[in-house]
């Protein structure tokens, strides 16, 4: 699962560096921004991680059970019902889109909205499309095959390069003309990621019968499941949809600068927090009535895991990240300024980074106790509570700005993302407060986690000296660093995020594991 949301990751960090450079942090990148998060209210509310709460824990009993007819016809069932769902409201959400843009983006100009509308209409049809290759991974997982169905999205990345390679680097077209292309090359990717999965997941299925029939065995429970769900996510897709609208009231730039900042942040979360969470629900859905004996441990040691990963990046993208942000996206119409601008809203989301990816293992805990309605109450808490946060900061920072070679940014967008912080250590703490009620102490040894902070420290000594070394004086001068190096290219960046980096992860592997608190590669590779 590791080695496919890697790949996933992987391919997803180049289309961003592809499209930064087509792109950089204009108006047209916004309009994609804002277009992409739209209908993507489909896929969070339908695909993956609904799916995975409401489905895999009853297929996977079936299966457990031995009862594989009854499995078939549950999993037909459920496809059925997606589709419909799906498609329904991408129907619904492209006949609305002209009237609903202009309400969610009232600063805009005309043209901008118009360019808007005609690119999420098109990305309604894409999202449907990705929500229902949701239902190949839930199947997949329920199986223990992870690879498929976590690196599938590779044909998604995939086919959105290709496409701006042809149309925007081999025929040239301008950015409003590239970015309805962008969004048919979404369309293709989207039904690409679903087609690749089904030579693993056919051979699987047995007595499989398409249908929409809810009085199939397991449907009443899954939707019974789905619909606290449904509402969690919804609640986190609302918060991000808003963080999006809110952003829109800012300067231009801004939802752009929240989408590179949210890649490069996502990244950790998705490789590590997901693929734990994932991987630990099929096994303790399995049984449930051990579950109690079993998640205790598995909490334990899920999140010790967690915090050997996590530790380092947060320190590193907190002190570091400045070179990484240059050496991912900087080039083309991603410039120096765009870069210090990145990193700054990077480094608001960063303070949540542990929270987070932490949740993500808490909240799989209670989906595997058939409690989904927890994780919901908490999610909306969140929710609201960042939102407020991001109110109250976004309109002040935006008065502050970073300028270099005449491009001025505004970082109102940083006040977003530090609501969005303050929510994940706020549902972070009631996630564990909650748990440990159910069933009792799942803390990493308090020694082990003050231990693993120490050989953070160490790391950041180390990273921050090769960064002196290669130039690099002050956080925020990754221009004047590059100059330093004689190159203006990404290049540059690269080498220097690469060496320092390099003595980062160095220095802390080594004193995590005279401390006493590393984890074996072996251990974090391992299947299961």
């Amino acid at each position: 699962m590791g080695v496919g949301i890697f790949l996933s990751r992987i391919s997803g960090l180049v289309r961003e560096v592809v499209f930064a450079r087509y792109f950089g942090t204009g108006p047209v990148a916004d309009v994609w921004r804002a277009a992409l998060r739209t209908p993507n209210v489909i896929q969070n509310l339908l695909g993956e991680g609904t799916l995975s709460a409401s489905f895999i824990p009853v297929y996977a009993e079936f299966l457990e059970e031995g009862r594989e007819e009854d499995a078939g016809r549950f999993a037909g069932a459920v496809l059925g019902l997606v589709a419909v769902a799906a498609f329904g409201i991408a129907l619904v959400g492209i006949a609305l889109a002209p009237w609903v843009m202009p309400l969610l983006f009232p600063a805009w100009p005309a043209e901008q909205i118009e360019l808007l509308v005609r690119v999420v209409r098109v990305l309604f049809l894409m999202t449907a499309l990705l929500a229902v290759s949701a239902w190949a991974l839930g199947v997949l997982n329920s199986h223990r095959r992870f690879l498929v169905s976590y690196a599938a999205p590779v044909a998604w990345n995939g086919a959105l390069i290709a496409t701006l390679l042809v149309f925007g680097g081999l025929r040239g077209w301008p950015p409003a003309t590239l970015v309805v292309a962008l969004a048919w090359g979404g369309v293709v990717g989207g039904a690409l990621q679903f087609v690749v999965q089904l030579p693993v997941v056919v051979p699987l299925l047995k007595h499989f019968r398409l249908s929409v029939d809810r009085t199939v065995a397991g449907v009443g429970e899954a939707i019974r499941n789905f619909v606290p769900v449904v509402a969690a996510r919804g609640a986190v897709n609302l918060s991000s949809l808003v963080d999006v609208v809110l952003a829109g009231l800012l300067a231009d730039g801004a939802i752009a600068l929240l989408g590179y900042a949210l890649t490069l942040y996502l990244f950790p979360i998705s490789l590590f927090g997901m693929s734990v969470a994932a991987a630990e629900l099929p096994e303790m859905s399995r049984s449930r009535s051990e579950a109690h004996t079993v998640l205790v441990e598995r909490v334990r040691t899920a999140l010790d895991r967690l915090g050997f990963v996590l530790v380092p990046t947060t320190l590193a993208f907190l002190l570091l990240g400045d070179l990484f942000v240059a050496a991912v996206f900087q080039g083309g119409r991603f410039g120096v300024t765009s870069t210090l601008a990145t990193y700054a809203v990077l480094g608001a989301y960063t303070l949540g980074l542990p929270a987070s990816a932490a949740s993500r293992t808490l909240s799989s805990s209670f989906y595997a106790l058939r409690d989904t309605a927890t994780p919901a109450r908490i999610a909306t808490l969140r929710v609201v509570v960042s939102a407020l946060v991001g109110v109250g900061l976004m309109f002040p920072l935006d008065a502050l700005t970073v300028e270099s070679g005449g491009e001025v940014l505004h970082l109102g967008a940083m006040g977003l993302a530090l609501g969005a912080s303050v929510g994940a250590w706020l549902e972070y703490v009631l996630l564990r407060a909650r748990l440990t009620a159910r069933i009792g102490g799942h803390s990493p040894e308090l020694g082990r986690r003050v231990r693993r902070w120490a050989a953070g420290a160490v790391g950041v000594g180390a990273g921050l000296g090769a960064k002196a070394i290669l130039g690099s004086l002050m956080p925020l001068h990754v221009g004047w660093a590059m100059q330093a190096l004689g190159s203006d290219s990404r290049w540059a960046a690269v080498v220097m995020a690469a060496g320092t980096a390099g003595a980062f992860g160095g220095a802390y592997w080594i004193a995590a594991h005279g401390l006493g608190v590393g984890v074996p590669l072996r251990s974090l590779l391992r299947r299961r």
